[in-house]
């Protein structure tokens, strides 16, 4: 089972890992990386499949590959980096445990949903768990992909949103508000579930229940959770991280 000090030491190892690449994207890796170490530690069979929609989070899907023994330091040491596989949105081929590049919001729900389906056509027992943010719920093809879960009634399908209200451009809320987002899905005929997307006992909890539905879960969560400095700042959508506040970030976590 996933621990506090494996979630932290997963978080060191992001932020070394963007510092040293000098990228960012690092606070809606943050907010989403408790959720999806979860997801392999404690979840996902062989035959199951996680699709990350919100691909800019690639360095926490890589770092939770790294932290299930999926990934080396070698690996990670080359991402974003020319002619790597780590690429800066999960890549098409060449990781087994990716089935899709991702990264153009709003396509990775689609591309679960029909992994969902084709898996019911085959008599498979397996689940499909997508990751989106919360910002792609403005894109017209993440609702054309509900209304596709939702009338096909495909219950191997668990969609987790993460909700930090921020986007590149500003809240959530101001650049298009759908709040509460989660009482727009209620009207259909999915399951929904709102958390702490930071609790690792609530995250384990809702995965763990079974519907004869879709089931989406939105996930509460901290832009940069866990870095004082970078919580809750749009800013941390895009910048690295300098020297100076890579040692105070690892710092803060040797503490935590």
């Amino acid at each position: 089972m996933i621990s506090q000090h494996e979630l932290t030491r997963a978080r060191s190892r992001l932020l070394q890992m963007h510092f040293e690449s000098g990228v960012g994207h690092i606070g809606g890796n943050l907010s989403a990386l408790d959720a999806m170490l979860m997801v392999f530690h404690e979840f996902l069979s062989e035959e199951d499949r996680f699709i990350l929609s919100k691909g800019h989070s690639a360095g926490a899907l890589y770092v939770s590959l790294w932290s299930v023994g999926r990934l080396q330091d070698e690996d990670l040491k080359q991402f974003h980096k020319d002619d790597t596989l780590l690429a800066g949105h999960p890549p098409a081929a060449g990781i087994p445990d990716i089935p899709f590049a991702t990264g153009s919001l709003g396509h990775g729900l689609s591309l679960a949903a029909g992994t969902a389906l084709g898996m019911r056509f085959n008599g498979s027992q397996a689940r499909v768990i997508c990751l989106t943010s919360d910002g792609e719920w403005q894109e017209g093809s993440t609702w054309e992909a509900l209304i596709f879960a939702a009338h096909h009634k495909l219950s191997n399908l668990t969609v987790l949103v993460d909700h930090n209200e921020l986007q590149g451009f500003g809240l959530t809320a101001e650049v298009a508000s759908m709040s509460p987002l989660w009482q727009r899905w209620q009207g259909f005929e999915v399951d929904v579930e709102v958390i702490d997307g930071h609790d690792l006992i609530a995250i384990r909890t809702a995965l763990q229940r079974q519907t004869d539905r879709p089931r989406f879960i939105a996930l509460r969560t901290v832009k940069g959770r866990g870095v004082s400095f970078m919580e809750n700042r749009m800013d941390s959508h895009y910048l690295p991280l300098t020297e100076m506040n890579f040692q105070i970030a690892m710092a803060e976590l040797a503490q935590a």
